[in-house]
C-alpha cells in the first residue's frame, strides 16, 4: 500500500508534518467520520488508537477498508470511564479526536436518556481522561451544527450564538458544548496553560456526507439502499434545507485546527464551525435529485408526514472565523461532493476501499 507521502509526491508536509510519529486517539473510529479520519491520520504517519463500539454494518467504511489491521483497534464504550482510562494510561495519546456519539435525531426520540448518557457523560469521561493524562496535550471534541438554538433563520449561526436544541439529540449536543466550555474554563483555561499544558477545542460541522455511511434515517444511505434494490427513494423531509459538505471538508478543518493548537496552544482553544459555502445549503429533495443524476437511475417519492417527529427545516453555519483565523475554506462544491459520494458507493463492491478512500483524499488535497 502506498503511503500518503508517496501518493502526494513524497511529501509529508501536510499540516506541517505534526502528526507523523504522534500517538492519536480517535473515539468513534468505527463510524463514518471516524473511519475516514483514522485513514487520513494513518497516512500522515500517526500511530492511531481507535476506541469505539462495533461498526454498524458489514459494509461500513471501517470494515471494507480493512482499517482494523492498520491501526490499534479497541472495542469500548465511552460511558465506561474505567476502560477508557485504561486505554489512556496504556497508550498515552498526545492528540485526542473525540467523535464517538449517538448521532441520530430520530433515534434520540426513542432513546433520550441513552443519548444524553453517551453524548454528555461520554464526553465528560473523555475530558476527565485528558485531564488525568499528563501526556495528552490536544483535545478536539466533535459536536454538531445542531447544538445551536435553531430559530430557523436564513443566516448561519456563529460560534458565539446561543446553544439549545429542540429534540433530545440536538439538546444533548448543546449540553455537551456547555460541558466542554466548563471543563475548559475550569481545568484547561488558556490563561493557565503553563500549569496544565493542554489545549481543548470543540468543532461543529454541517450535514456531512460521503462514502461508507450506512446509518438509518440519513439521506445518502437511504438513497443508496433504495437504488441498490431498484426501489423508489422515499424522501421524508423534502423541503428541509441543510448545509451539505463532504466528510473530508470538516476533517480537513479538524486536522488543521489540531496543527494550529499544537503550534500555538493558547490561541485556538475555543469553538469552531466547519460548514460548506452558501451554494452547499440546499433542500433534501435537491440532494436526492443529484444522487439519481450521478448514479444513473432512480426516482424520488415525497412521503412527508405533518405528524412526524420534529426535525429542523432550516439550518446553516457561519464559517467566517475558520476562514480568517485558520485559513480554512471548503474545497468541493455541492456537485463535486455528490459526485465523489456516489463514486464510493458505485465502486465499493469491486475496488479496494482503502485505496478508494486514499484516492479521494488525494483529489481533495490537490483540488484547491
Amino acid at each position: 500500500m502506498e503511503s500518503m507521502g508517496i501518493i502526494l509526491g513524497g511529501s509529508m508536509e501536510y499540516f506541517n508534518g505534526i502528526y507523523k510519529g504522534k500517538t492519536v486517539l480517535v473515539t468513534g473510529h468505527t463510524g463514518f467520520k471516524g473511519s475516514w479520519l483514522s485513514i487520513w491520520l494513518n497516512e500522515l504517519g500517526a500511530e492511531v488508537i481507535g476506541y469505539a463500539l462495533d461498526p454498524y454494518t458489514k459494509k461500513d467504511n471501517f470494515v471494507l477498508s480493512g482499517l482494523e489491521n492498520k491501526i490499534v483497534d479497541i472495542r469500548g464504550d465511552i460511558r465506561d470511564k474505567k476502560h477508557l482510562k485504561e486505554v489512556f494510561d496504556k497508550y498515552k495519546p498526545e492528540f485526542v479526536f473525540h467523535l464517538a456519539a449517538q448521532p441520530l435525531v430520530r433515534l434520540s426520540y426513542d432513546n433520550p436518556v441513552e443519548t444524553y448518557e453517551i453524548n454528555v457523560m461520554g464526553t465528560i469521561n473523555v475530558l476527565e481522561c485528558i485531564r488525568q493524562t499528563p501526556e495528552t496535550k490536544i483535545g478536539i471534541m466533535i459536536t454538531t451544527d445542531k447544538c445551536y438554538e435553531n430559530k430557523e433563520q436564513i443566516w448561519g449561526y456563529r460560534e458565539t450564538d446561543s446553544l439549545g436544541g429542540y429534540d433530545p439529540y440536538s439538546s444533548s449536543k448543546g449540553a455537551t458544548e456547555i460541558a466542554i466550555s466548563s471543563w475548559r474554563n475550569s481545568y484547561f483555561n488558556p490563561k493557565d496553560y503553563d500549569k496544565h499544558g493542554k489545549s481543548i477545542a470543540s468543532v461543529r460541522a454541517g450535514n456531512v456526507i460521503g462514502g461508507g455511511d450506512w446509518s438509518l434515517d440519513r439521506i445518502i444511505p437511504d438513497c443508496i439502499r433504495a437504488l441498490e434494490k431498484d426501489e423508489t427513494i422515499n424522501i421524508r423531509n423534502p423541503k428541509a434545507i441543510r448545509p451539505w459538505e463532504h466528510v473530508l471538508e470538516p476533517l480537513n478543518g479538524y486536522l488543521l485546527l489540531g496543527q494550529k493548537m499544537y503550534e500555538e496552544p493558547n490561541k485556538y482553544s475555543e469553538a469552531w464551525n466547519f460548514g460548506p459555502n452558501i451554494e452547499g445549503i440546499v433542500p433534501v429533495w435537491e440532494i436526492g435529485e443529484k444522487i439519481i443524476e450521478n448514479y444513473g437511475k432512480g426516482s424520488l417519492r415525497d412521503i412527508s408526514n405533518p405528524n412526524q417527529v420534529h426535525e429542523a427545516q432550516l439550518l446553516s453555519l457561519d464559517v467566517t472565523k475558520a476562514k480568517f483565523r485558520l485559513n480554512w475554506t471548503s474545497r468541493w462544491d455541492i456537485d463535486k461532493t455528490i459526485e465523489k459520494t456516489v463514486e464510493w458507493y458505485k465502486k465499493y463492491n469491486n475496488d479496494n476501499v482503502y485505496e478508494l478512500c486514499l484516492k479521494q483524499i488525494k483529489e481533495f488535497l490537490i483540488d484547491v
